[in-house]
């Protein structure tokens, strides 16, 4: 009796008395759960941010968190172990992890969508089939290598599975994240890759429930033949159940409404039931909730709104506990010896032969080329949690011991990790860019041929700023001759951590122009985005093409110019990093929004403009016989100036724009009081430039009324220039060059507070700018070397 209870661990209060009634905290249940969780979340996070330069998936920092604080590292130290994390307290910490793994395999579940699955083509099933087949055949072979050594006595049947599977698995939504950090999701490759992986994951889920089925304590075919009978029962009465319960649900609820809480609630009172009833069955709670996720129809913002009220307290608290819970069970320490560490390689070696051999051949008889069938196969070895989850449920079914178990959590680190590496080094389209020659009209600005066609790639964030875009967008048509304007609408979206960042990514495969449900309404903005664009394509004759780019905002900069290069772009407009407020003023709605413009102006293949929206046209779109716009050009000179006329010039060819060109001169009489530079001979070119495009302004504007051309002497720099825009105040848009040049611009430069915007766009969306026009400020291609000052100023942002 008393070796019994001693080795039951001590009961736990949930609550303490505090301190100054002699409690010690950490002797309680809910405060020793609170300590856990933050330092969990601590350790975790650190490591993703240490791993980020890496390109690694969070997955990663969270396995090696999971595994420092177990026996590996830190619980070495039978004191920390015993204070952090006593064996009294397990039984909470894996309840929490459990429950957090429940919900997120609910989550998990909703990023699959059925449709697409049945849908999925002959090149993507047999790359799945492939993947599956080879890896689990493999895993069965080493099984009997593992039995005979490290792993006898344990049940043969449920082993050889347990093995299969773990072998076989593919991580779809870590395999997501790394095809978004490498620029693969909307090639072809990436394709192939998520719609095997989802296929693997479906299929590994199946494979698995047989394996837990077969697993019982009681050795008994009879009871695993219940087991499995029972939970195929379980899911052919959930497939007539829940979809016809959930569409009438979606049917009540509508885009732009909130969704009834009741809904919320019943929906996650649904997840907990069939996860009890699972459990009950014998083939664990998580297989339920899985089950409900799969079922739930994705159409509507329904789906949507469970997301975003479940993932982040989900994700973010209770999940990395889970990690932590299989990091104490992992103890390195017990690979030992030749033997051991050569099963490690054998197996790491045999998982990923699987995979990538398997991949490979399906790959070649498809005709998928050599670089890409290598690249999908290292993609497909990717491994997660899923992995983890297999390992876990073999371990507390006894069918995994602790070598076996360190073993093949080790295999799953190391084949996910060297996935993002070897894919960089074997393929990334982003390199396979086209030729410099064949890409000639990089800037707005052209000799002699006026008639080809403009390109532009126009950026934006969200619904607001697309009224005013398109706006600018209808100004800068010109008139139908030539080849005209061709407009590339690119949405950007910022690819987190979150489970419905996946759900943007199929809508991105479905639709072409996705955008996802992240704050109730924001299907409805999409809705508008889509209709306002195709309403601009069919009443303006121009040819609007909708992109999207999906990415993390650390990078998203390359997306714009791979883009802009693969579209041949002559220039690509970027929205400001603030917005209007009600009062005129500009607030900053991101301030890594600037972090990305900046960087697209040193690496832009082309032209680029950043447009400070301050309500151009009004807050709706206007239409194309109603456009009533007077636009300004401030000239001081330089290759950024003569761009900017260039575009006005391509305005004013609009019968609604009436276009004035601001020209200015040093007076003689002050010449050498505003400060000199040292001509030499490439800024004597580009004065002659400048000089003979503003003989041609004066020639036009003599004969054509919508140009106005007004040549101002300055006396003195600063005065003069705001002058000048007072004048104009009533302007609807100034076009300015980024980087003017000659002496009057040196002179206002000192005062540039925004070093993307330049002096002159410095000055006009400064607080006491005489002017509340909208800005468009443009910097011209000028190959290597554009922006150098932002090049050198490297990530030093303010955030205003």
């Amino acid at each position: 009796m008393a070796a019994n209870t001693s080795a039951c661990p001590a009961f736990m209060k949930a609550t303490s008395n505090g301190v100054f009634q002699g409690d010690n905290p950490i002797d309680f249940a809910l405060p020793l759960a609170i300590l856990q969780i933050v330092i969990v979340i601590i350790l975790t996070r650190l490591l993703a941010y240490l791993l980020r330069p890496l390109r690694q998936p969070r997955v990663i920092a969270e396995v090696i968190g999971g595994i420092m604080l177990g026996p590996s590292l830190l619980g070495r130290s039978k004191a920390f172990l015993d204070a952090v994390f006593p064996k009294k307290s397990l039984t909470v910490l894996e309840t929490l992890a459990n429950l957090g793994l429940l919900f997120f395999l609910f989550l998990a579940g909703l990023e699959i969508d059925t449709k697409s699955l049945r849908n999925t083509g002959k090149k993507a099933l047999g790359i799945a089939l492939a993947g599956i087949s080879l890896p689990f055949a493999l895993g069965i072979g080493s099984s009997f290598v593992l039995r005979a050594t490290i792993s006898k006595g344990v049940d043969s049947v449920a082993f050889l599975i347990f093995m299969g599977v773990a072998l076989s698995i593919t991580a779809f939504p870590v395999l997501a994240r790394i095809l978004a950090e490498l620029k693969l999701l909307t090639t072809e490759i990436g394709r192939l890759a998520m719609s095997a992986a989802a296929v693997n994951d479906v299929a590994a889920w199946i494979l698995l429930a047989l394996a837990i089925a077969l697993s019982g304590s009681d050795t008994s075919a009879l009871v695993s033949l219940w087991v499995f009978l029972a939970g195929c029962g379980f899911v052919v009465a959930a497939i007539c159940i829940i979809p016809p319960v959930f569409k009438w649900i979606a049917r009540r609820c509508h885009e732009g409404e909130p969704i009834e809480e009741t809904y919320i609630c019943a929906t996650l009172a649904v997840v907990l039931v069939c996860g009890f009833i699972t459990d009950a069955i014998g083939i664990h709670s998580m297989f339920g909730a899985f089950v409900v996720g799969v079922l739930i129809p994705k159409e509507g913002p329904f789906a949507g709104a469970l997301i975003e009220k479940v993932e982040d307290l989900v994700s973010g608290l209770f999940l990395p506990l889970y990690f932590v819970a299989s990091g104490l069970k992992t103890n390195v320490a017990t690979i030992q010896g030749a033997q051991s560490w050569g099963l490690l390689v054998l197996v790491t070696f045999t998982a990923c032969f699987g995979k990538i051999v398997g991949t490979l051949g399906v790959s070649l008889a498809f005709k998928i080329p050599m670089r890409e069938a290598v690249a999908l196969g290292f993609l497909m070895n990717t491994k997660g949690l899923v992995e983890l989850i297999v390992l876990n449920i073999g371990k507390d079914r006894k069918v995994l011991n602790d070598q076996t178990f360190a073993i093949m959590v080790l295999m799953a680190l190391v084949t996910t990790f060297m996935t993002t590496p070897i894919v960089m080094a074997v393929y990334k389209p982003a390199r396979r860019a086209k030729k410099e020659g064949e890409y000639k009209h990089r800037t707005v600005e052209r000799d002699n041929n006026t008639n080809t066609q403009l390109r532009i790639l126009t950026c934006f964030h969200g619904a607001g700023s697309i009224p005013s875009m398109i706006n600018l967008l209808e100004a800068s048509r010109g008139i139908e001759k030539g080849e005209g304007l061709c407009v590339y609408a690119l949405h950007l979206r910022e690819l987190s951590e979150r489970s419905s960042a996946i759900l943007m990514v199929h809508k991105v495969r479905k639709n072409g122009m996705p955008f996802w449900n992240r704050r109730g309404n924001n299907n409805n903005n999409a809705d508008q985005v889509v209709v306002a664009f195709q309403a601009f394509q069919q009443l303006s004759r121009v040819n609007v093409r909708p992109m999207t780019a999906i990415s993390s905002m650390s990078d998203i900069h390359e997306d714009i110019c791979t883009t802009a290069a693969r579209k041949r772009a002559s220039i690509v407009i970027l929205p400001f990093h603030k917005h209007q407020q009600v009062d005129g003023s500009l607030e900053t709605t991101r301030g890594d929004y600037r972090w990305v413009n900046r960087r697209v102006l040193v690496e832009a293949p082309c032209s680029a403009g950043i447009f400070v929206d301050r309500g151009l046209g009004g807050s709706s779109q206007v239409s194309a016989q109603d456009v009533s716009y007077s636009v300004v050009v401030l000239f001081f000179g330089g290759r950024d100036d003569r761009e900017a006329l260039a575009y006005g010039l391509r305005m004013a060819e609009h019968p609604g724009i009436s276009l004035t060109v601001f020209r200015f001169v040093t007076s003689p009489e002050r010449v050498g009081e505003i400060t000199r530079v040292d001509v030499d001979n490439e800024s004597g070119k580009i004065l002659k430039s400048d000089e003979e495009v503003m003989s041609e302004i004066r020639k036009k504007s003599s004969v054509d009324e919508s140009v106005t051309f007004v040549e101002k002497r300055v006396e003195n720099a600063a005065m003069d220039v705001r002058s000048a825009i007072e004048e104009m105040r009533r302007s609807n848009l100034f076009l300015v060059g980024r980087m003017p040049g000659g002496e009057i611009a040196l002179a206002i430069r000192e005062n540039s507070e925004c070093a993307e915007l330049g002096p002159v766009g410095s000055l006009l969306i400064s607080t006491d700018s005489p002017t509340r026009a909208s800005v468009l400020v443009i910097q011209q291609y000028n190959g290597a070397g554009t922006a150098p000052d932002l090049a050198s100023a490297g990530s030093e942002l303010d955030t205003d």
